[in-house]
């Protein structure tokens, strides 16, 4: 190793998030030291820190009739248990960090659980870790597992930046917290999350599951990463000639990228209630920046829009989670957040911010708790090797153009009439040039762009598998659901990477 460091400990952490944060305070809480790695600055790195979070914040009383309307909207393959676990975790976690995090009041003058400012709860969940001793090591993204040789994890090892030193860090179990990925595709707050955590579960043997639901897009003002899209529900669209566009509803992302295939498309917010105006500022306060940047009022004005696809971010899948633990069927190797797939909360249709920030609370804590008890079992600290493959070896040989590699990739995942507008021959296609890509990535020094290359090549297969329409996942050959293919899609290996059907529902 390059100068650097080597720490043990009982838990690691992988990831700097919400789902990170709060699994580093389970791991904490049942008794085990904890060593948290994020690849950017805990507080500052990822979505949820960009963000204003809403929880899916219900009242014991409303939770069944909210899970009963989640399911019939789901596509058959959530589970009302798991949906259970997460409402009552939520609800009793959130007042625990009222003394690091000052909650908005209501009329009343009682404190507003539900919906969260994004960078005040980061630095908050900082500062509980900070509280309870947490050893925080930022900057220092995670590039490969240890693992012994019974199959146990047993820690990872990456490098500190700046400098590019080395660190490892030997420990009883991992958690995996380190979110989604997509793709590069300026969405808000997204740059770090290139699926490291997807490949390093593989490569220890992991399953992944619902890579086929990746077609979210977020609506943004042109050439802008400003994914906040509430102020949008009022919008008028427009084609470039002034002619209003007929695209509204609760889901505008299929009528909008079909006009964006035709051409720029513009919008206004003139149909915006004086009142919600008035609290935009508030609600979001980014929002309107660039709008002052270029002299634009966008109530009274247009603006070009955009759409940032999110992949499996605001999508689904992820890794499997195995039992209630969040284990990832591999022992020592536990999954949170968006590292993890959300079908059984979330279903076939996007967890949104709510769903999906009560999974990363959720599951971020069972976790950690999980990951302490394995690790309370296991006097094992040492002696575990590298696991890691593509983009740690580099071969040798011609120069990769990574750029080019890159491109491929955001063409299969993020271009409308091959992400959103699926059919098998375009993601033969896709799939057959990310494959080739892999062969080349394998000998390189290019880990993320080899994750990402890895997570693009699971969701393909997966929704070539899925040869029907469910949920967000949309085949133009296959309009309808196929009764049969109520089941999640399993994928898993690397050099030839398998997808199958689950061969019935799993039990929670």
């Amino acid at each position: 190793m390059r100068a650097g460091f080597s720490i043990t400990t009982d838990v690691l952490v992988i990831g700097g998030g919400m789902a990170g944060a709060w699994a580093a305070i389970g791991a904490r809480r049942a008794g085990a030291s904890v060593v948290l790695v994020e690849k950017g600055w805990l507080g500052t790195s990822g979505v949820t820190a960009t963000a204003g979070p809403g929880h899916w914040w219900v009242a014991p009383a409303d939770r069944p009739a909210a899970i009963a309307k989640r399911l019939a909207q789901s596509g058959g393959l959530n589970d009302p248990v798991w949906m259970e676990r997460i409402l009552e975790t939520t609800w009793e976690s959130l007042p625990t960090i009222s003394d690091v995090y000052d909650f908005s009041r209501d009329e009343q003058g009682q404190p507003r659980y539900r919906a969260l400012r994004g960078p005040e709860y980061m630095r908050a969940l900082r500062r509980r870790l900070e509280q309870i001793g947490v050893t925080i090591i930022d900057h220092a993204p995670a590039r490969e597992l240890l693992r012994h040789a019974d199959g146990s994890i047993g820690g990872a090892r990456g490098i500190r930046h700046p400098g590019g030193t080395d660190w490892q860090v030997e420990s009883g179990a991992v958690v995996l917290a380190t979110g989604g990925t997509s793709f590069r595709s300026h969405l808000l707050g997204s740059h770090n999350n290139t699926g490291d955590g997807y490949l390093m579960a593989a490569e220890a043997g992991a399953q992944l599951s619902g890579m086929e639901f990746t077609s979210v897009y977020c609506i943004a003002p042109a050439r802008t990463t400003l994914t906040r899209s509430m102020s949008f529900a009022f919008a008028t669209y427009y084609d470039e000639a002034g002619q209003v566009l007929p695209i509204g509803g609760p889901d505008i992302t299929r009528p909008l990228a079909a006009a964006l295939l035709q051409g720029p498309v513009f919008a206004d917010l003139a149909r915006t209630p004086a009142d919600i105006r008035a609290q935009v500022p508030t609600i979001s306060p980014n929002f309107l920046l660039p709008f002052r940047r270029w002299g634009i009022d966008p109530y009274t004005q247009k603006f070009e829009v955009t759409l940032h696809g999110e992949g499996t971010i605001r999508g689904i899948g992820g890794i499997a989670v195995e039992d209630r633990d969040c284990g990832a069927g591999v022992p020592g190797l536990f999954v949170a957040g968006d590292a993890a797939t959300r079908e059984l909360v979330a279903g076939a249709i996007s967890g949104g911010g709510n769903i999906n920030s009560a999974w990363a609370l959720s599951s971020g804590q069972w976790a950690g708790a999980g990951a302490a008890r394995f690790a309370a079992r296991s006097t094992r600290r040492s002696g575990a090797q590298g696991i890691g493959g593509a983009g740690l070896h580099p071969a040798g040989g011609p120069q990769i153009d990574a750029p080019a590699i890159l491109a491929q990739v955001q063409d299969a995942m993020l271009s409308y009439d091959k992400a959103l507008f699926r059919d098998g021959v375009r993601l033969r296609a896709s799939l057959a040039v990310l494959d080739q890509a892999w062969s080349v990535l394998a000998g390189s020094d290019l880990r993320e762009l080899a994750a990402m290359t890895a997570s693009a090549r699971w969701s393909l297969l997966a929704s070539i598998t899925r040869a029907e329409s469910r949920g967000i996942h949309q085949r133009e050959d296959h309009p309808q659901p196929d009764p049969a293919l109520a089941r999640r899609i399993r994928v898993h290996g690397l050099d030839r990477p398998i997808a199958a059907p689950e061969p019935e529902r799993q039990a929670a």
